[in-house]
């Protein structure tokens, strides 16, 4: 192996091997027959690695239990997360091998890769190569070795690449799809099952809930098209997560008038677990003299299916009428949620609601569609003006 490719990935990782045979061995796949593979390297660097972490981890959250530290353990270590960490760093460009398979393969997930618009801790569209993590544990197995098996020199010199490692909020932020499918349902007392079977050289993942179709994914890896149905299952499914399940206490403000304790940030933790950009507030009216002024707030969120506005109440501060807003939506939304939840489990009776006639036969036999069930229920929910103005509720749609 050339000794500017031993450099070029020794400037990567900001380290220079006393032994520069064990960094050639540790970039070379095994269907490279001329030298000795990785895979030795890879045997130790595998659980080295793991247990650098696990020290970090232990260190870093001591007030967080073992099966949250297993849970972050398993991300920072996984196959994706350590896939991805070769392909940021792109060492995978100086692997030596006879393998053009290996070449087409690694090259599909780097585009898909390329593709990602934010970090990606549970898989995306491609299953990550195994090689690619073989990679950096092979890495890591050789400065380990190098170093004379000092564990603690190994992670000063190897945690740069590793970067960002991933935190509990991040896991908070984007908690494993199945796992968290599987979690929300069995809260709301539900069963949920996830089939497979093939299609020629497709996998198929489809999932239910209580016996109801509710999404489904393919892919040519069984991983992938499972974590992908989950993943949609999720999106559908989303007022199992809801303003109704949030816990809210309630203040009196100095006008009398009640509001949701600490409206503003439950607002923006429920967009958060949504998954939808922040709430924008602005100033939509303000009153009286200089030293008397009156503020009216609305407060403003861009959802999946459209864009959603609240106004709050007249308030002496723009930051109570901008907490009126929020505490107005957040109400208005338990009130939206359970409305959807009533018609989902009754849509039957609550298309009688739509101006005196049904809606087409094909809604009352296709709720197992969530798609064209979601853009049927935003109609009722556009009919159902009453209720809607009441709480002055604009859909922008």
């Amino acid at each position: 192996m050339e000794a500017s490719v031993l450099a070029a990935v020794e400037n990567i990782i900001r380290y220079r091997f006393r032994d520069k045979k064990l960094l050639e061995e540790a970039l070379t796949h095994s269907s490279f027959t001329e030298a000795v593979s990785y895979e030795r390297l890879e045997f130790i660097g595998d659980p080295i690695l793991s247990l650098a972490i696990s020290n970090h981890l232990f260190l870093a959250y001591p007030a967080l239990d073992p099966g949250h530290l297993s849970l972050l353990r398993a991300a920072n270590v996984s196959t994706e997360k350590l896939a991805r960490v070769a392909i940021r760093h792109q060492l995978h460009r100086f692997v030596r091998h006879n393998s053009p398979p290996l070449i087409l393969h690694v090259q599909r997930f780097v585009d898909a890769v390329a593709q990602e618009d934010r970090p990606v801790t549970y898989g995306g569209s491609v299953k990550a190569p195994k090689v690619l993590a073989d990679i950096v544990e092979s890495i890591a197995g050789a400065v380990y070795v190098d170093v004379n098996f000092d564990l603690q020199k190994l992670w000063v010199i190897i945690r740069g690449i590793l970067e960002p490692i991933v935190t509990p909020d991040d896991l908070e932020q984007q908690p494993q799809p199945v796992t968290m499918l599987f979690e929300i349902c069995q809260k709301k007392g539900k069963q949920v099952d996830i089939k497979h079977w093939r299609n020629d050289d497709r996998s198929i993942a489809s999932v239910f809930v209580d016996g109801e179709f509710v999404a489904s994914a393919s892919s040519d890896q069984k991983d992938v098209a499972r974590l992908q149905a989950a993943k949609i299952a999720l999106h559908k499914l989303q007022y199992l997560v809801s303003p109704a399940n949030m816990k809210l206490n309630f203040c009196a403000e100095e006008d009398g008038t009640l509001v949701v304790e600490a409206a503003k940030h439950k607002l923006h933790e429920l967009c958060g677990i949504k998954k939808w950009p922040k709430p924008v507030y602005r100033i939509e009216k303000d009153s009286g003299p200089s030293h008397e002024k009156r503020f009216v707030c609305a407060v403003q969120i861009a959802t999946g299916d459209g864009v959603i506005q609240m106004s709050g109440y007249e308030k002496s501060r723009v930051k109570d009428a901008e907490n009126s807003a929020a505490s107005l939506m957040i109400l208005a939304m338990q009130e939206l949620v359970q409305l959807i939840q009533a018609i989902t489990d009754q849509p039957r009776i609550y298309t009688r609601l739509l101006n005196g006639f049904f809606l087409q036969t094909r809604f009352l036999n296709c709720t197992q569609d969530f798609s064209l069930y979601t853009q049927y229920t935003r109609r009722i929910l556009c009919r159902l003006r009453v209720r809607m103005n009441e709480l002055e509720l604009s859909i922008v749609i």
